[in-house]
């Protein structure tokens, strides 16, 4: 007897038909059923289900198809089957293939007791066939089908009724773990996509409780969410940072979109922000992003703007003091000071806009560097002739050390300029009353390296990995009140890039800085 049909007493009327009725039908179901729902693994279980349908029809074959019709045409997929012990191996859907409209019709249940399909399978000619829907859509129905001896069964109104109802419910069944196992591949891709987020994501009730804490290993507040689950966020950061994420300014008590712009956590020498989504009134989720960089470059944009500011006002001012001062009348030798005086303010603040708009270009990428074998020495006196002026105002001597021979290079000759004008005229800059400034070119192999050597006050080591950004400018350089824009270095580093090429720097508090310049050979 089948494991899942209740056992027949003793005194039931033994003259009854021996196979089950659709009470038993039902009562087959509902073991295995209940059996099914309270396992994990709907795939292994399924055709327990069918094992328990068949075996109460006393089928031959019992098994679930869907009959998909995603172009129109309709086709069979057998999703599972169960056949009787010491059965023969049926082609499935070359039987159905022939049984079933040949149209992409519905088909409402089709019960039939004698059936015959001709001479490719004639050991059909005696038997039985149910088919009855377990769901309908558009372009998918499902199908639960049984075949049985008609001998032995035939399709009475109670019977057809009870597969119905158990077709209806094996669907429910097979949607429910359907959607289930649906459920669980977006959770494990959400989990993925959240994972590889360079943000913190934090999911908390509506108290602050962490119910989800995830981010990257690397990410500066990494921690292990089996260690934080439960707990509330005030526990773990300042109750004060905690409020103004979850509830910001206003005290309500549900949950609201906020957003904390910047923030700084006492264990992290990191700037942060955070936002707020709430999910639902009682769950919400928290992006935490590191935003250090993007502040520190709004913190030098704001001190270039101070110092341009600055470097813009002074020259200007002087020009107009000039202006007014020639106008009133002198001496020659007082109206000859004053021209010179003009013309280096004005030079000085055509040098500031020339810096600006070369950075500009740079950074929208409209400036264009022509790749051109080119002679290297040239190119570097002329550089030295442009700063030359500055440098004779403060008595110190440039000079120029190249070998004999000099192969050409790669590289765009206005580009060029620009690296070395701001190197030589930097180097010129930061370097004491009456010291030298050194242009050294040395052949290595095939590159050419170009040194500006200073005797300057030195760059302090924590702030060299700085020095080429846009509008960084060196905190000693700044107290000593050095004129200066802060992206000459950022418009060097951009050009050599550009070129090929490279430049590095050494420097020492004792024995100045050196910035070093390596160009390919053309061959």
């Amino acid at each position: 007897m089948n494991e899942y049909l209740p056992e027949k007493s003793p005194d039931q009327n033994q003259s009854m038909n021996i196979f089950p009725t659709a009470q038993n039908v039902l009562a087959a179901l509902g073991i295995s059923a209940a059996r099914v729902l309270r396992s994990n693994i709907f795939e292994n279980k399924l055709e327990d289900i069918l094992s328990a349908i068949g075996g109460s029809c006393s089928a031959s074959h019992c098994l679930l198809f869907n009959l998909e019709s995603p172009s129109g045409s309709p086709e069979i997929r057998i999703l599972a089957k169960w056949d009787r012990p010491s059965t023969e191996e049926w082609d499935m859907v070359g039987i159905l293939a022939q049984i079933l409209p040949r149209t992409n019709q519905s088909i409402d249940g089709l019960f039939i007791d004698s059936l015959s399909i001709g001479a490719t399978h004639p050991g059909f000619a005696s038997y039985s066939l149910a088919v009855i829907p377990t769901h309908q859509a558009e372009i998918l129905s499902g199908y639960l089908t049984l075949f049985c001896d008609p001998a032995e069964q035939a399709w009475p109104a109670d019977l057809r009724d009870a597969l119905r109802t158990t077709a209806v419910l094996t669907g429910a069944i097979q949607d429910r773990y359907q959607l289930e196992e649906k459920f669980r591949e977006n959770e494990i891709r959400n989990r993925v996509i959240i994972n590889s987020l360079p943000d913190l994501v934090i999911r908390v009730d509506a108290l602050g409780k962490i119910l989800d804490y995830t981010a990257r290993k690397d990410h500066p507040l990494f921690i292990n969410r089996d260690e934080v689950t439960g707990k509330l966020l005030s526990e773990i950061w300042p109750k004060v940072i905690v409020k103004k994420i979850i509830h910001g300014k206003k005290k309500s008590r549900g949950l609201a979109q906020q957003f904390v712009d910047e923030f700084k956590l006492p264990f992290s020498n990191k700037v942060y922000e955070s936002r707020l989504e709430p999910i639902s009134s009682q769950e919400a989720l928290i992006m935490i992003r590191d935003v250090t960089e993007q502040a520190e470059l709004r913190q030098m944009k704001s001190d270039f703007i101070n110092q341009a500011s600055h470097e813009l006002r002074t020259p200007v001012t002087a020009a107009i003091l000039m202006t007014e001062l020639i106008q009133g009348g002198g001496t020659p030798q007082e109206i000859e000071e004053y021209w010179q005086i003009l013309n280096s303010e004005l030079n000085r603040q055509k040098i500031l806009i020339d810096r600006l708009l070369i950075a500009g270009r740079l950074e929208s990428g409209m400036m264009h560097l022509e790749m051109s074998p080119i002679e290297l020495e040239p190119i570097l006196r002329e550089s030295i002739n442009a700063v030359k002026p500055i440098a004779r105002k403060k008595h110190i001597q440039i000079s120029l050390s190249i070998p004999a021979y000099l192969p050409r290079i790669l590289g765009d000759k206005s580009g060029l300029e620009q690296v070395f004008i701001n190197l030589i005229n930097n180097a010129t800059k930061f370097s004491p009353e009456g010291s030298s400034v050194n242009v050294v070119a040395v052949l290595q192999g095939n590159t050419i390296e170009v040194s500006v050597i200073d005797q300057g006050m030195g760059i302090p080591p924590n702030q060299t990995s700085h020095l080429f950004e846009r509008f960084f400018r060196a905190r000693d350089v700044t107290i000593a009140e050095i004129p200066g824009s802060g992206v000459g270095l950022y418009i060097v580093k951009s050009i050599m890039e550009g070129l090929g090429g490279s430049i590095r720097l050494f420097s020492s508090s004792s024995t100045g800085t050196t910035f070093t310049a390596t160009l390919r050979c053309s061959s």
